[in-house]
Order: structure tokens, then C-alpha cells, then sequence
């Protein structure tokens, strides 16, 4: 089996699960997935399949930083137990990984985060301390250098690349990074859920 018809599979079914989820995670009400048309058929099925996965990223910024901004600056400490992130630290992380996964690909993360792909500048900085407000700055930030990166790398989704040890390609790890943020985007809402605090796409 060919390579792209491979990475063709397991998008379809990445985005089936997605789209799977109750109205939490409904994309249908939120961004229509990509229609085909004269140019996107051009570009190939394994280029519009990555646009659709581009947008449940676009979902996820949105979703996250929203989240971020509507829990109070007092609930950032919680944790529903030791030895688990605190609200603020999902947040970090989520940015962290954000800037990091492109740096594995070759693009540089902005300066400012000090993040290459070192895999310990990617640590360093989830033990950064952040307000509020640079927490949710940092999401924002962070999700706007992904998409970026996204899109730079749509015609490359075949190129190798190595992963702890391993080879994979570009459209692998994508695929790995957006699962890892609908994880993170789970445990974000339960933790607001727990708190009293509605996410504000929901009812």
C-alpha cells in the first residue's frame, strides 16, 4: 500500500473519531469541513483530507482559548488531585507542545519561548510562571504559530522524519498532535466543568 493512501486512512478515521464526540465536539456546528472544488481536487485527496484536519485545529484554538480566558484567575491553581497539572499547567503544556512539534519538522518556534527541538527547552518552558493573561496570550500565540506551520507543511506530509527513535513522516506527527490536543481539550473541560465554569460554545 502506497504511502499516501496510508496517511489517507488513518486521517479519515482520525477525523471520524473526532467527529464522533457529543456537541462538545461537534465540528459540524462550529467550521464545515472542506468542500471539494476544481482546486482542491487539484491539490489531491491527501492535501484536502490535511485541510479538514487543519480545520478541527482552527476548532481547538478557538475552544481552548476561550476556555482559557472564562476560567477565573483564582481556579488556576486547582488540580483534582496531587501529582496531576494544575488548570494554568494545561495550558502551559498545551502551548509548549504547540511551538515544540514544529520545531521538529525544521521550523523555528519564535524566539521568545526558547524552544528548539530540544526536547529540554520544551520542559523549561512549562515551568514558566504566567498570569492569566500571559496564559492565555501564550495559547493564543501558540495556536496561530501551529496553524502557520500547519499550512507550510501541506505539500511535505510524506517527508520522513524521526520521532523517539523511530521514522515517521510529517503527516504522522500532525495527526499525533491534534489527537494529543483533543486529550488535553477534554481534561480542560472537565476541569471547568468542575469548577462551575461553562465552556462558552456550550449550552
Amino acid at each position: 500500500m502506497k504511502k499516501p493512501i496510508v496517511f489517507l486512512a488513518v486521517l479519515v478515521v482520525c477525523l471520524a473519531a473526532l467527529s464522533g464526540f457529543d456537541s462538545t465536539f461537534s465540528f459540524g456546528k462550529d467550521t464545515p469541513p472542506v468542500e471539494a472544488t476544481a482546486s482542491t481536487e487539484a491539490m489531491g485527496s491527501d492535501v484536502l483530507a490535511f485541510q479538514n484536519l487543519v480545520s478541527t485545529v482552527e476548532i481547538a484554538h478557538t475552544k481552548f482559548s476561550s476556555l482559557a480566558a472564562a476560567m477565573p484567575e483564582a481556579t488556576y491553581a486547582w488540580q483534582p488531585m496531587d501529582g496531576v497539572r494544575i488548570v494554568s499547567a494545561v495550558y502551559i503544556h498545551i502551548a509548549a507542545d504547540n511551538f515544540f512539534v514544529p520545531s521538529l519538522m525544521g521550523l523555528d518556534a519564535p524566539d521568545e519561548t526558547g524552544i528548539t527541538d530540544d526536547v529540554m527547552t520544551f520542559r523549561a518552558y512549562q515551568e514558566r510562571e504566567m498570569t492569566k493573561a500571559e496564559v492565555v496570550a501564550a495559547v493564543d500565540h501558540s495556536f496561530e504559530f501551529l496553524l502557520g506551520a500547519m499550512e507550510e507543511t501541506a505539500n511535505n506530509l510524506e517527508r520522513p522524519l524521526m520521532l523517539g527513535g523511530g521514522e515517521t513522516t510529517v503527516g504522522d506527527i500532525w495527526i499525533r498532535a491534534v489527537t494529543h490536543l483533543h486529550e488535553h481539550l477534554g481534561q480542560s473541560i472537565a476541569y471547568a466543568r468542575t469548577n462551575e465554569v461553562v465552556p462558552p460554545w456550550s449550552n
